[in-house]
């Protein structure tokens, strides 16, 4: 599938469903407000297509609690019950909408992950970023994030290699599933997942999980 009907198929489905997302959109931002305070979404620069920088946009799910010397908490002493459920749910997800209108993201591809990650990958695993990144992806109904990062970027460039419309819906569909029955939203004994440190490393694989970085 050419990444223009692949946009094209973005765009009509986001639309056709914005009068089911936008209020709860408008809901979930009033209650991170409520619950949490300001601000109300995480953001963070991360690669695109062809690497190119953009700025994710999340639900906050974290505080920013910190130590006596102003250091961050770990990542499980700032998450919070109700960013907990918004994690579980994968509402926390629901502004990402917002990168697909701007040509950003789509609703299927690799997850995007850190900037700082880049020039760590293999000329293999760099090819995830031959397409936009994706809400969900090959490796999200896969595992979604209790796999190892070598599995994680195998499914991704897997995908690079055969999209195709009928690949995207089976993907939306088996994500809708996935995320009813709230099936590996975090890696093993972790509230984030663990960092990519490069390959050779048994590292389980995240959507970027520096403390402070919330999950992708």
């Amino acid at each position: 599938m050419k990444l223009e009907a692949k946009r094209l198929f973005d765009l009509v489905v986001v639309a056709g469903t914005a009068p089911v997302w936008l209020p709860v959109l408008g809901v979930l931002a009033a209650a991170v407000r409520c619950f949490m305070g300001r601000p109300v979404f995480f953001r963070q620069v991360r690669p695109g297509l062809n690497g190119e920088p953009f700025e994710l946009l999340k639900f906050r799910t974290m505080t920013d609690a910190r130590d006596a010397e102003g250091r961050l908490l770990p990542d499980d002493q700032r998450l919070t019950r109700f960013g907990q459920w918004l994690r579980s749910t994968s509402l926390d997800e629901l502004p990402e909408l917002w990168n697909v209108v701007r040509g950003e993201m789509s609703l299927v591809g690799p997850r995007p992950l850190l900037m700082e990650y880049l020039p760590l990958y293999s000329p293999e695993q760099r090819r995830r970023h031959e397409v936009r990144p994706g809400i969900t992806g090959w490796a999200q109904i896969h595992g979604r994030n209790a796999q190892t990062w070598e599995e994680r970027f195998r499914l991704d460039v897997w995908y690079v290699d055969h999209r195709s419309l009928w690949l995207d819906v089976k993907i939306l569909w088996r994500t809708f599933w996935k995320v009813l029955r709230r099936e590996g939203i975090n890696a093993p004994g972790a509230a984030t997942m663990p960092r990519f440190e490069g390959n050779g490393r048994n590292a389980s694989a995240a959507d970027g999980a520096s403390a402070g970085s919330g999950r992708a």
